[in-house]
């Protein structure tokens, strides 16, 4: 007897949770289990190829908003070419209102919820060795009928297996781990709100488990735990364990900034520079939105503990924004962006509401006048509050906020022209319109077009000279781009008899073959650190492995 666990990714560096640690907890079973992992990019006549080629005789399917849709194409397929083929979804996307979406889907059983004794026992009733109508947490057909033999408690943490095997390549991949299921909060647009509680893995395995992650040389691991930081005790020995070992490997975790305690940042301080990545939850920064939701914090107490942590300065931090919650109206939001964005933290993500199946969010729509769309990922299309057309203009800001902002690689073009406009949302919500008069998001541009777009953005919106901007755009480009090929609106400042110059008089210390030199008539420096415009010649090696160095005071001592 054969099962493939089967799960289609959002993107092809993901890996898929859920299906190893169903086969890791069945594995001193007498049954054939095969993973296979696809993404939504791949082409469905393909991923069905693949089903079929490995004759299985049951095909479970990993389930979310990102790929339910194809999910149920591919299904419909899979009985097409084979009606013999069964069909087992679970996941979070068919865990609510499950024996209805069974009547919907083409297959024969879901599993509810958390899945592992489930599916377990479920391998058992395919060996012959149990009862179907023995197995808690499963729905399946039977004569037509829809049946279920009642919910499955939550099972212990620490019964769960090790969900990555020894010899697995994991090269190349965001690697997901999980350290604690459930949330100390209810958010009512969260589907953790369902479940009520917090169940923790000993802290002792947690760090031999991420030992695993470490000798293998994983790039990045994404804690997947909703509020990593809600215990205390447990929080300081993982991140002390992780602080302390000699390793390039990054670890993501989701905070919630607002309840970080003085011990914990006194020992974040110590983390080597980039060994963290922390996401934070704020949402908004409306605080009467933030008490309908059921968040009960104040924006201010999250912005404190953000400050501190950006004053660290060895930890990456990305800001969460939801457009669409019940009371935010779209100056709301606007204030909210602006209030975000004055942390300068080195990511924000601007969402739009969800309205998850099983979320208490989803049965109050009706309160707050919410349409949203009944197709995954059920996303909201307007509100008493805010319109349809108001977050169209939110989706153009998100666009130009991901892409230039959040890349990090227009930092200097941003901060000049950002002052230019009465609050920062003003700037993307006009560049996010501009880019929209000309056609950009209709169309792919070349790299070296999203930095011209700022000289032609310059003259047309703001009907100012280009001379200074080209400096910071000439910078911001070097710092990130090929040195060769540069393109002609970037063209070289410095000439050819002063290059020389300077070149004889570093050649002792810099090797050439490894710089691109440039020179600007501005002092980037003091624009960098004080915000100011100074008009001076300003010296900069760009290195072909991508450090850079001012040479500016070198060049001028006697």
């Amino acid at each position: 007897m054969k099962i493939l666990l089967t799960a289609i990714n959002s993107k092809f560096v993901h890996s898929n949770l859920a299906v190893r640690y169903l086969k890791a907890f069945t594995k001193d079973m007498n049954y054939d289990c095969k993973i296979r992992e696809f993404s939504i990019n791949d082409r469905e006549e393909k991923i069905l190829e693949e089903i079929i080629l490995e004759k299985p005789d049951v095909v479970a399917f990993s389930t979310y908003i990102w790929n339910i849709e194809m999910i149920n194409r591919l299904s419909n397929l899979i009985k097409l070419v084979d009606e013999n083929i069964e069909i087992l979804y679970g996941g979070p996307e068919v865990s609510y209102d499950s024996q209805n979406i069974l009547k919907e889907l083409n297959g024969e059983y879901i599993i509810e919820g958390e899945g592992e004794k489930t599916y377990r026992e479920f391998v058992e009733y395919k060996l012959g060795e149990r009862d179907i109508n023995t197995i808690r947490g499963l729905y399946y057909k039977k004569d037509n009928e829809i049946l279920f033999n009642g919910k499955r408690p939550l099972m212990n943490m620490n019964e769960i297996v090790f969900p990555y095997e020894e010899d697995e390549n994991l090269d190349n991949k965001i690697v997901y781990y999980e350290a604690s299921r459930g949330c100390p909060f209810n958010c009512k647009y969260c589907l953790s709100s369902t479940v009520h509680g917090v169940r923790f893995l000993d802290a002792e395995r947690v760090k031999k488990e991420l030992k695993y992650f470490i000798d293998k040389e994983v790039r990045l691991v994404k804690f997947v735990d909703r509020t990593f930081n809600c215990n205390h005790k447990f929080t300081m020995a993982i991140w002390e364990f992780l602080i302390n070992q000699d390793t390039k490997t990054q670890f993501h975790f989701e905070i919630s900034a607002d309840i970080l305690k003085k011990a914990e940042l006194e020992l974040l301080r110590k983390a080597p520079k980039d060994r963290f990545q922390f996401e934070v939850g704020v949402q908004t920064t409306n605080d009467d939105v933030l008490n309908r939701i059921n968040r009960f914090v104040n924006f201010s107490d999250i912005k404190e503990k953000v400050d501190e942590l950006l004053q660290i300065r060895n930890i990456k931090q990305h800001l969460d924004l939801i457009a669409g919650l019940p009371g935010e109206d779209y100056e709301s939001f606007k204030k909210s962006f602006n209030d975000v964005y004055s942390i300068s933290p080195e990511e924000i993500q601007l969402g739009f509401l969800k309205l998850l199946r099983g979320s208490s969010m989803r049965e109050e729509a009706e309160d707050y006048g919410m349409k949203y769309s009944p197709y995954p990922p059920y996303e909201i299309l307007k509100t008493k509050d805010i319109s349809y057309y108001e977050l169209l203009k939110l989706k153009k800001v998100e666009e130009m906020v991901d892409k230039y902002y959040n890349s990090q690689k227009f930092n200097n073009i941003i901060k000049y022209l950002v002052k230019k406009f009465e609050t920062p949302f003003d700037f993307y919500y006009e560049l996010g319109m501009y880019f929209e008069k000309k056609g950009y998001f209709n169309r792919n541009i070349g790299n070296s077009e999203y930095y011209r777009v700022f000289l032609d953005f310059n003259m047309e919106i703001l009907k100012e000279d280009n001379h200074i901007l080209k400096e910071f755009l000439r910078f911001d480009y070097l710092s990130f781009n090929k040195k060769r090929g540069i393109p002609e609106f970037i063209k070289k400042s410095i000439d050819k008899e002063l290059e020389e110059k300077i070149k004889e008089k570093l050649r002792v210390k810099y090797s050439f073959k490894d710089y691109y030199l440039e020179s600007f008539d501005i002092n980037i420096n003091k624009f960098k650190e004080d915000s100011i415009i100074v008009k001076e010649k300003d010296y900069y090696l760009f290195g072909y492995g991508g450090d850079i160095i001012n040479i500016t005071d070198e060049i001028n001592e006697d």
